[in-house]
């Protein structure tokens, strides 16, 4: 997947360090008429898991989650 690091690090600024699961995961792909040609409509569903630290220091989360 050519743009799979660049969603990785999108994801990892909006969720904090972790990933998107591929377990519990939904795809849908749809066309969208365009007049210019048609278009790719993409939406990708999946749970945010956050990293475990283990043996974590003082001022290391011990999970990966961005505060809100």
């Amino acid at each position: 997947m050519v743009y799979g690091t660049t969603w990785k690090e999108l994801i990892q600024e909006e969720f904090g360090d972790g990933i998107m699961s591929a377990i519990d995961f939904n795809m849908t792909m749809e066309r969208e008429p365009n007049n210019k040609g048609d278009r790719v409509k993409m939406n990708l569903s999946g749970k945010c898991l956050p990293y475990k630290y283990y043996g974590n220091e003082d001022g290391v989360p011990e999970y990966g989650f961005k505060e809100p």
